[in-house]
């Protein structure tokens, strides 16, 4: 895995930024009923992400960081505003549209894998792929590389019941980044890796933002993660905060 270099990292992605953004929130609310009690989660919340960026947004549980990447990720619809994907009001997509729009823009990674478990590790990242009715010899292939990259070259025919939690945590990263999506969206990537694990992965997500240009928003309580990423952000009243 190629090292990390702050400074090539930093003036790459300070490149990117000179244009539109990729994704721009827009008064963004999202607010949540609680045995009659409102509580509002993200209140007028605006920002920016731009291509090639790293973010990692970090915070106690509880402050709406997984809720703000499940509506930046359009998965969890906003009570108010717009979500503007290079021009283009997302919001207003019905469910069919913006289902096509996610598979072929983002890759996720959450906390809890949700693998497939009748399935192998090299067919559980293939679907991605082949729900996009790519090739499946195409597929295969990228599916076998990114399971390699992700060190796990040993376990591509092993089934879900027969891996270890950190094992189905790599294979869960390896199908989001399978088709090398535009966005990454990461809730606790590398939760249940050990420290080696972790910053193989670390590094294999900066590579693959300097090699394809891909945009990284990670939702972490992981500082060592939280320092790979260029922007470092936490949530207060309902609103995006820059830490550094």
């Amino acid at each position: 895995m190629g090292k990390n270099n702050p400074a090539s990292h930093q003036r790459q992605t300070t490149d990117s930024e000179a244009g539109a953004p990729l994704i721009r929130l827009q008064g963004i609310s999202k607010r949540f009923d609680s045995s009659g009690t409102v509580i509002e989660i993200l209140n007028d919340l605006s920002f920016d992400v731009h291509a090639g960026e790293t973010i990692a947004v970090l915070g106690e549980s509880g402050i709406g960081k997984s809720t703000f990447l499940h509506v930046l990720g359009t998965l969890d619809p906003p009570d108010q505003g717009q979500i503007i994907y290079n021009g283009i009001d997302v919001s207003t997509f019905d469910s069919a549209r913006l289902a096509a729009f996610r598979n072929s823009i983002m890759g996720f990674v959450f906390q809890f894998h949700y693998l497939l478990e009748e399935f192998s590790a090299l067919e559980n990242v293939m679907m991605p792929g082949l729900i996009k009715r790519l090739g499946r010899k195409e597929v295969e292939a990228a599916a076998e590389s990114i399971l390699i990259r992700v060190g796990l070259k040993h376990r591509l025919q092993h089934r879900v019941a027969q891996l270890s939690g950190g094992e189905q945590q790599r294979v869960a990263l390896a199908r989001a980044l399978v088709l090398r999506p535009d966005l990454l969206l990461a809730d606790e990537p590398t939760g249940n890796l050990d420290k080696r694990n972790s910053k193989q992965i670390h590094d294999l997500l900066l590579e693959l933002n300097k090699e394809f240009g891909m945009t990284i928003v990670v939702v972490t309580h992981n500082l060592y993660l939280a320092d790979y990423m260029r922007r470092q952000l936490t949530l207060a009243d309902g609103k995006l905060v820059d830490l550094k």
